[in-house]
């Protein structure tokens, strides 16, 4: 195994160099885009536009305007109680893939590049993302019917994005590559954001200090702890989006061991960890499955740091063939 450095762009500390978020949120010129969002404006103890992000609702309408304003996305909706992903840390994700293939060069463009969003949710986000600010082909897979119903009006409201998007109904949860990864098919990278908790319990203690912490770094006046509403109900969340059997490490595990089968259909696996004292266990259990290739790409949002966790079983002679087969 061979443990690379993080190369690509010099990072400063926070976003992505090409991350469209870097200099914060114009709040006015977002209202002006998206009316609805003017309603839940309101003045931070610093003097500056923002929204309550405790308030579901609020979150919601600026995730509208964020990505119909900057991306071209029209009528993003998520269905009430499931997970409101932060716009500027998925862009993040993406930015680092395209490093991460360009493997110093120029990131790829078009749909010749190929990618698997696991877990792709009812907001559809990184295909979304993905496609607007790359035009890399997708397939969404998720476990939950419903969520993946959600995301066909989206797409048909957004039909030059659909046209690089497919998705993909994991019919035993308990999988992750299997029945989704079709044979003779081959993926550029695989993408991720897994259940970070063990527990409905935990995840609802993390996110409490969630939204205690927002509250705090945008200045706006929180409710205290024996008054505020459920954490999930405002931050929202299915069951496989927050929590599963053994948490994040538990995922990352099946994920490990079952990415060996599909090692010469995917160039990069790749996946967000939450929790930095995983990488150890998990870079032990890459060595068992004898990978090439092991990279932690390390992101920042604020004063929140995450990292991404990507592997390859193709040594640097075969990524270079398969990258000229994409030229």
């Amino acid at each position: 195994m061979i443990d690379s450095p993080t190369p690509a762009l010099r990072r400063e500390k926070g976003l992505h160099p090409r991350n469209r978020h870097r200099q914060g949120y114009d709040f006015a010129a977002l209202a002006r885009h998206l009316p609805v969002l003017k309603k839940h404006l309101v003045t931070t103890a610093y003097g500056q536009l923002s929204i309550d992000f405790a308030k579901p609702a609020a979150v919601k309408a600026l995730n509208q305007a964020l990505l119909g304003y900057h991306y071209g996305i029209r009528h993003w909706d998520i269905p009430a109680g499931y997970l409101c992903p932060p716009v500027p840390g998925r862009e993040d994700y993406l930015h680092q893939l395209a490093d991460l293939l360009s493997e110093g060069g120029t990131p790829p463009k078009g749909s010749q590049v190929t990618a698997l969003d696991i877990g792709t949710g009812a907001n559809g986000i990184y295909p979304l993302l993905g496609a607007a600010i790359y035009g890399w082909h997708f397939v969404g897979s998720d476990i939950n019917r419903k969520a993946l119903q959600h995301l066909q009006p989206i797409l048909a409201h957004n039909p030059k994005l659909a046209k690089c998007i497919s998705l993909r109904l994991q019919p035993k949860p308990q999988q992750i590559f299997a029945e989704v990864i079709q044979p003779g098919e081959s993926f550029d990278v695989t993408l991720c954001n897994p259940p970070f908790h063990r527990s409905a319990a935990e995840a609802s203690q993390g996110s409490q200090r969630k939204l205690r912490n927002l509250a705090a770094n945008r200045g706006v006046k929180a409710a205290p702890k024996h008054e505020a509403k459920s954490p999930l109900l405002n931050f929202g969340g299915q069951a496989n989006e927050l929590w599963c059997s053994g948490g994040e490490a538990g995922f990352l595990q099946r994920m490990i061991h079952e990415s060996k089968h599909y090692a010469a259909q995917v160039l990069w696996f790749t996946s967000l960890v939450s929790k930095a004292e995983h990488l150890p266990t998990c870079k032990r259990w890459l060595a068992q499955q004898q990978v090439q290739a092991v990279k932690v790409l390390e992101m920042t949002q604020g004063n929140k740091q995450t990292r991404i966790l990507a592997w390859s079983f193709l040594d640097e002679k075969s990524r270079r063939s398969w990258r000229r087969l994409k030229v």
